[in-house]
């Protein structure tokens, strides 16, 4: 499926991820030969990182913890620095299927779409529970891209994408989220003039790990966010610059 000319790198940022990311490299290789494999360990108090190096990943590790968005614009650098065409990123606690992937990259790879979105909520085969809080948060955003850009996206939150040169390199020009880049970020990309599209792939809840949405972080989460997003909106001149 990827053409010899087409570079594609597998972006998994990874916390504490001990015991389950070594499966989850090996089976990224398995369906993706062709690509390379690159975990960002966000400053692991476990093994993590050697883990992943045993099992055949490149591995680039944060000596302290930056946070989610962060992990995933050193792996932006990163690809841009070893000049890959293409993003596929995936979380390492086991809720991405790397038997997914394909979907996701191959609209990007055809030219159908610079970012590709995986969503739980389009097929199915999923038996993904969430949170009624979560729901009421995803439902809440998915009204607010909606209205301003004009998609109808199902699943704002979800970290299972594909991205193209154009998308990435955008996203490490310094003002992506550290944190949460959710609805923000599509918003930036709406602005920037970029086609997002979404596909079904199943995922599988969490089973372990440190989740990014316990205790008051919820909370934080729809705060940050819609100020997040009204400070996109107030500056959609600076993204609409980088219109491809």
């Amino acid at each position: 499926m990827i053409r010899e000319d087409q570079k594609v790198l597998v972006v998994i940022p990874a916390y504490n991820e001990q015991g389950r990311i070594a499966e989850i490299v090996r089976a990224v290789k398995r369906v993706l030969p062709a690509a390379k494999t690159l975990v960002v360990n966000d400053c692991s108090s476990d093994d993590t990182g050697s883990e992943s190096a045993a099992a055949g990943a490149n591995v680039v590790t944060h000596f302290i913890n930056l946070g989610y968005g962060a992990a995933l614009e050193t792996g932006y650098l990163y690809a841009l620095q070893h000049g890959y065409e293409f993003i596929v990123q995936m979380d390492g606690d086991g809720q991405h299927l790397p038997d997914e992937a394909p979907q996701i990259l191959a609209p990007v790879l055809d030219g159908g779409a610079d970012i590709v979105i995986g969503s739980r909520y389009l097929s199915s085969k999923n038996n993904y529970k969430t949170s009624f809080v979560r729901k009421v948060g995803q439902k809440f955003f998915r009204m607010i891209l909606s209205v301003f850009t004009g998609y109808k996206i199902t699943d704002p939150t979800s970290g299972f994408q594909c991205l193209n040169r154009k998308a990435f390199e955008l996203f490490s020009r310094g003002q992506f989220p550290h944190d949460f880049p959710d609805a923000d970020v599509l918003l930036m990309a709406h602005y920037a003039g970029f086609r997002v599209k979404e596909v079904p792939v199943v995922m599988l809840e969490r089973s372990g790990g440190v989740s990014m949405h316990t205790g008051l972080k919820p909370l934080y989460y729809v705060i940050k966010m819609i100020l997040s997003i009204v400070m996109v909106i107030l500056s959609q001149r600076r993204w609409k610059q980088y219109v491809p």
